[in-house]
């Protein structure tokens, strides 16, 4: 069997001495999309803080394509290959749309910068037609978009959302999720980190549900969705 694309073991990590991730263990395979799933609260922010290297793990391993990554610094997690979207989007409001896409090939994918924006607009539309528009002024969902351009600028090998859907109305929700299948389609491997069960469930190969900073429920996507477990316990579903 072929070594994970993203192996997460016995990951301690926190702030200021107090753990908020304890002993989390995870992988994604090579053109995976995985959900992580959980209220608010649990440590996902922070698992995916400790993955992108913008948090350091007290003990534990991350090795991405096999090669340890846990104590390596943010720009040399990104030229390897693990790009995080993050929560909130952080984009840049005052630059225009195509500004922000091209500073995601700041790092990696710098030569084919040209050709890989062109593959944005064709997978996000909008975001063409909004090319010359300051960032700040799109919509949420279309500021989403963005943060998720600027990402797959950089040719990710693992690609980490972090709560895309948070924030949207319902219709974008479907649609950004219809959008997250189709960049996974090409073979992405997605690690797709969000409180929207059932939709996040429908789209993963498997799951993870963490609690407290542990994993409490893990398995084929499919199985989780009808685990009592995972709506009485876990979702308050």
């Amino acid at each position: 069997m072929a070594e994970p694309l993203l192996t997460v073991r016995n990951i301690v990590a926190g702030y200021g001495g107090a753990p908020v991730l304890r002993g989390v263990s995870l992988s994604v395979a090579e053109g995976e999309i995985v959900a992580v799933l959980g209220a608010n609260g649990v440590g996902k922010t922070t698992l995916n803080r400790t993955l992108s290297g913008l948090v350091r793990a007290s003990s534990g391993t991350i090795h991405l394509r096999g090669e340890r990554i846990d104590r390596l610094a943010p720009p040399d997690i990104v030229r390897r290959g693990l790009i995080h979207v993050p929560e909130g989007r952080r984009i840049f409001p005052n630059l225009t749309v195509r500004e922000n896409l091209l500073l995601g090939a700041y790092a990696r994918g710098r030569e084919r910068r040209a050709s890989n924006l062109e593959r944005i607009f064709t997978i996000f539309p909008r975001l063409a037609e909004r090319s010359r528009q300051r960032a700040g002024t799109l919509s949420g969902g279309e500021q989403q978009m963005l943060a998720i351009g600027r990402g797959l600028m950089a040719e990710p090998r693992l690609l980490v959302l972090d709560e895309p859907s948070l924030g949207l109305s319902p219709l974008l929700v479907e649609e950004m999720f219809a959008l997250i299948s189709r960049i996974a389609a090409d073979g992405l491997a997605v690690l797709l980190v969000e409180q929207n069960v059932m939709q996040s469930l429908a789209l993963a190969t498997r799951a993870y549900v963490l609690e407290h900073g542990t994993v409490v429920i893990e398995g084929p996507a499919g199985k989780l969705a009808t685990d009592p477990a995972l709506a009485s316990a876990y979702l308050g579903l």
